[in-house]
């Protein structure tokens, strides 16, 4: 189980523990659901607009469809990769940190675990943004926080 993040981030843990725990007892499509969602409100807050990128959308539109039960874990994956491969090819650091956000939101549905290395590439995002702001780290992790419990009121049946 995915306890320490994998990546270097200034972050408040007492939050992200939080979020561990309500993590640990989620199903992995909710969990997939919850990556996407950070994915679209992290690229939002910098301003790209992932309906104008082709990857991005057909790699969300993926992910639907594996949620769904339409395609496999290979097709995920793909999407997935595609992603990354694009992150590397930028050089501005938070877009290619955003980048990976989707990149690991999508990979959520081969493993449950990207999904939270997605939200914490999130709070990198948001590091990078504010010069490591805490009390801005706090609120992305609220608002992460927030978002997993939403989504888990609204798709009860599910878990």
């Amino acid at each position: 189980m995915l306890t320490k993040p994998k990546i270097k981030i200034v972050d408040n843990p007492l939050m992200r523990e939080e979020i561990v725990k309500i993590y640990q007892t989620t199903n992995q499509i909710l969990l997939a659901k919850w990556s996407i969602s950070i994915s679209k409100h992290i690229l939002s807050l910098i301003d790209i607009d992932y309906e104008t990128v082709d990857i991005i959308k057909e790699g969300f539109y993926i992910n639907e469809l594996w949620q769904a039960g339409k395609v496999g874990v290979h097709e995920v994956r793909q999407s997935s990769f595609k992603v990354h491969k694009l992150a590397r090819e930028i050089n501005n650091i938070v877009y290619q940190t955003a980048l990976r956000v989707v990149g690991q939101a999508l990979a959520s549905g081969h493993m449950r675990e990207h999904s939270l290395v997605a939200s914490d590439y999130a709070i990198k995002v948001i590091g990078l943004v504010s010069s490591n702001d805490l009390d801005s780290i706090t609120k992305e992790r609220l608002w992460q926080r927030d978002e997993l419990n939403k989504i888990l009121r609204n798709n009860e049946k599910y878990y």
